[in-house]
């Protein structure tokens, strides 16, 4: 059967990239507008991109409001800045956050409304060109067709998707990526990690997306408790860079799966960062999906090398859980409880948020079968530890 792949209409990696990039963000347009977080502003890095435009005689101005995951409030805001300024092309320069307003500012910016709008359909409208400078190894936004914004009226995640969302340059390098605390490290990290796994194990990959997410898999068991450890270890940095890229290709075209259908609505409700909250459902949700994946798990266990040929297909997966949840261990990853989320609460709202999850259809990708009530079972796992 025939399948589509898709990747950023351009990218360039490696130290120097931004650099490289000039003469492309030249052909853009006449003004920019940076979408970024006051953090990326106070860090020098913003200055650095400015510096870069304006060699470049680049005309722009910087819409910094992005304090947080992305909300349907900051969009529209964003979008009435771009309009005022007069800009014909958009920047991203930070995390996830950014990236993901970036796409959803573009969205609107030739018809207006709201993003909510978009929920539940295919985004297909003119878009002003992008670019996306990735400042986190991990959440792959740089490389995907998705963007994800909270609609702050129904209290809800919005996984949205479009060809159009596509960056049409992606800019990785590494001098952004060490100025990532280590919590931050260990959160993206973790949540690149899901994107290659889900898409390895899920019912959606095919032969280009496996070979993007085993390398990335091999990449971060290598490379990310060395980047924890040691942010400024350069090689570490440009490893875990690359390997974001590779997940986030990954998934933009074999999808998710359970981790990041349960993830969501813990995120929306309880406002747990995405990555961080993809790490605290790793041991839970693998250990579902493994029966149903037993060969698929298997090659990654032996692709890290912590199972070999010698060990059944079976035996193989529970060795690569077993070295996943270690993974989380070593970069310290907290429990719900520990992040500081009243039972009680999280309880209350176990039914709304397994709901919420099947109707992402991110858990449907999963090659075991799942229902609504497996997702509750799941979350009330998540207290048993």
């Amino acid at each position: 059967m025939a399948r589509e792949f898709i990747v950023p209409g351009q990218i360039i990696t490696g130290s120097g990239a931004l650099e490289m990039a000039s003469p492309v963000l030249s052909g853009f347009g006449k003004k920019a507008m940076i979408v970024t977080d006051k953090v990326m502003i106070s860090l020098g890095n913003c200055a650095k991109l400015e510096k870069i435009l304006q060699d470049a005689g680049i005309l722009y101005t910087i819409y910094s409001e992005i304090t947080g995951e992305p909300t349907d409030v900051m969009i529209e805001n964003g979008l009435k800045q771009y309009k005022e300024e007069n800009c014909d092309f958009l920047i991203a320069l930070g995390g996830g956050s950014p990236i993901d307003s970036m796409k959803a500012i573009g969205s609107l910016t030739a018809n207006g409304g709201c993003i909510s709008d978009y929920m539940g359909k295919t985004i297909d409208v003119p878009m002003p060109p992008m670019a996306a400078i990735p400042t986190t190894a991990g959440t792959g936004s740089e490389a995907t067709q998705f963007t994800i914004i909270t609609d702050t009226k129904k209290d809800i995640k919005m996984l949205l998707k479009g060809k159009v969302l596509m960056p049409d340059l992606a800019v990785i390098d590494p001098q952004f990526t060490m100025t990532a605390p280590p919590k931050i490290t260990a959160a993206t990290g973790l949540d690149a990690f899901c994107h290659a796994v889900e898409a390895y194990t899920s019912k959606k990959a095919q032969t280009l997306s496996d070979t993007f997410a085993v390398s990335a898999v091999k990449r971060i068991f290598q490379y990310l408790p060395t980047a924890f450890h040691n942010g400024t270890d350069e090689e570490a940095r440009i490893q875990m860079s690359v390997a974001a890229l590779e997940a986030g290709i990954a998934f933009n075209n074999a999808s998710v799966t359970l981790i990041h259908g349960m993830s969501r609505p813990i995120g929306a409700l309880f406002h747990v960062a995405h990555g961080l909250s993809n790490a605290m459902l790793i041991k839970v949700c693998l250990k579902y999906a493994l029966p149903g994946a037993y060969d698929r798990f298997a090659a990654l266990g032996r692709a890290v090398g912590v199972a070999g040929n010698e060990d059944s297909d079976k035996e193989a997966s529970e060795k690569f859980l077993e070295a996943a949840i270690a993974l989380t261990r070593e970069l310290e990853t907290p429990t719900l409880a520990e992040y500081g989320i009243e039972k009680g609460a999280f309880f209350e709202v176990i039914e709304k948020m397994a709901h919420d999850a099947m109707e992402s259809g991110s858990p449907q990708n999963t090659r075991r079968a799942i229902a609504q009530k497996d997702v509750e079972k799941l979350y009330k796992e998540l207290w048993e530890e």
